[in-house]
């Protein structure tokens, strides 16, 4: 039994322990695929979470799952990737965060799900690695408005051809550096995230146990599956945003 006092209002019980068990699931599937956690986990939230409270928190708990991720891969971080990405990053989410009038969500997962596909179907856009501070500009945007755009991020990731490990770093301190700057952004916006920390404080505990469990996973795969498996979650999950977001156009 969880307290009542622990609970943020609008969340019950079921829903406390079910966001611990997805945020195990999440971490595990994106180190052990390279990523499509912080999409599923974001799905299940956007179920048993209020929506104003939505975006904030699931970017806590990504901050604090893609903190211990990079943690546990520090030695694999292809580095030269992260200042231009860096510098987009706050480009990008300072403009989101200035900007009053939120983005429709399905034309934001229409857009990203679409985009995805094409660097999968086709090749990889040369742009994508020779300007990864254009990509920090454009998913850090879309962050603040849409949540998990790892997506954006892992296409830039795919472009640069990394071994299994690297690829996984390298997402990691990307993701980590977007989702700590859209924290400070929405705390300084004003949300409230104390009566949530008893919540995200046991996500992040059962994110850092599937980040654990994945890597040990993600050990036993060779690159050609990693690879195999990493472009069949990105097609899953691109198909997915496409069609809720024709489905939410459609109502």
């Amino acid at each position: 039994m969880i307290p009542s006092e622990f609970l943020p209002t609008g969340l019950s019980e079921f829903a406390f322990y079910s966001l611990a068990a997805i945020s195990f699931l999440g971490s595990f599937i994106t180190v052990a695929l390279g990523i499509g956690g912080g999409g599923l986990v974001l799905a299940v939230m956007a179920i048993l979470v209020p929506p104003a409270a939505l975006i904030p928190v699931h970017g806590v708990i990504q901050l604090g799952s893609n903190a211990g991720r990079l943690a546990m891969f520090v030695p694999h971080i292809f580095w030269s990737a992260l200042p231009a990405f860096a510098v987009g990053t706050v480009i990008g989410a300072s403009i989101g965060g200035a900007i009053a009038i939120d983005l429709p969500p399905a034309y934001v997962q229409i857009g990203v799900g679409a985009f995805v596909l094409f660097t999968i179907i086709a090749k990889s856009p040369k742009w994508l690695s020779r300007w990864p501070a254009i990509t920090g500009v454009i998913s850090s945007f879309l962050t603040m408005f849409f949540g998990a755009t790892g997506l954006f991020v892992a296409s830039f990731t795919k472009s640069l051809s990394l071994p299994r490990q690297p690829h996984v770093a390298t997402h990691a301190a990307m993701m980590t550096l977007q989702h700590g700057l859209k924290v400070l952004i929405f705390a300084m916006l004003g949300f409230a995230f104390a009566p949530w920390a008893p919540t995200i404080a046991v996500m992040i505990a059962t994110g850092l146990l599937g980040t654990y469990v994945g890597k040990h996973a993600l050990a036993r795969m060779s690159d050609k599956n990693f690879k195999t498996a990493l472009n069949v979650v990105l097609v899953l999950i691109s198909l997915r945003l496409i069609w809720a977001g024709f489905s939410d156009l459609s109502r």
